[in-house]
């Protein structure tokens, strides 16, 4: 279950520990991006805790603050996976351009994957229009999250790098994320339901 910074700004901890208690691992998502020694105690106390698994921080802090990061979480065994976040999938070319970075998305992506993996990170979160070479060049076992994930013929809301559940799973995802189309649909439950089909179709297709 997916806590971001909405809930988390209104509920806090206790959302977290409610959750828990409800048998929900958590995918804190939080995006800290400041000073290392900020982050580092950022996350030090997000991994405390109850039930988080996968925890994200900006790439865009530099390898300074993802080390700290990473050394601010015990080598515990089932300590919660850090996630870097490569490009929000709001900004196209154009909106990186206004902020001074010349690159491509799929460019930028890239490069931030493989700056988070040199800094110890397990993963980023990145679009499923870079999953394939991210893929390529930082491994099998390093974790991909893909958000911006759109069902065929709904809306994309704000979002401009989007794919859907099917190409986002076939592109090479570990996990999808999943809001709006779930939560803003008339039958919530049902379109949870029609995604999920669609997710298990595509990694039995991958598999084969």
């Amino acid at each position: 279950m997916k806590v971001g910074s909405q809930l988390f700004t209104a509920q806090g901890p206790r959302a977290v520990e409610k959750l828990a208690g409800l048998g929900f691992e958590i995918f804190l998502d939080l995006k800290f991006h400041d000073i290392p020694n900020t982050v580092a105690g950022a996350v030090a106390s997000a991994a405390q805790l109850p039930g988080i698994r996968l925890l994200t921080l900006h790439t865009l802090g530099g390898s300074a603050m993802m080390r700290a990061a990473r050394e601010a979480v015990p080598a515990r065994k089932k300590r919660p996976a850090l996630l870097g976040v490569t490009i929000l999938t709001s900004m196209d070319a154009a909106a990186l351009a206004e902020i001074g970075i010349a690159d491509s998305p799929a460019a930028r992506a890239l490069a931030l994957a493989r700056l988070a993996k040199e800094s110890g990170l397990d993963g980023v979160v990145a679009s499923a229009h870079e999953v394939r070479a991210i893929r390529a060049a930082c491994g099998p076992k390093f974790l991909i999250v893909v958000p911006g994930v759109r069902p065929a013929n709904s809306s994309t809301n704000d979002q401009a790098r989007v794919a859907t559940p099917a190409e986002a799973i076939q592109s090479g995802a570990d996990y999808l994320v999943v809001g709006r189309p779930i939560t803003s649909a008339s039958n919530p439950r049902e379109a949870a339901l029609s995604i999920a089909r669609e997710i298990a179709s595509a990694a039995s297709s991958r598999r084969s």
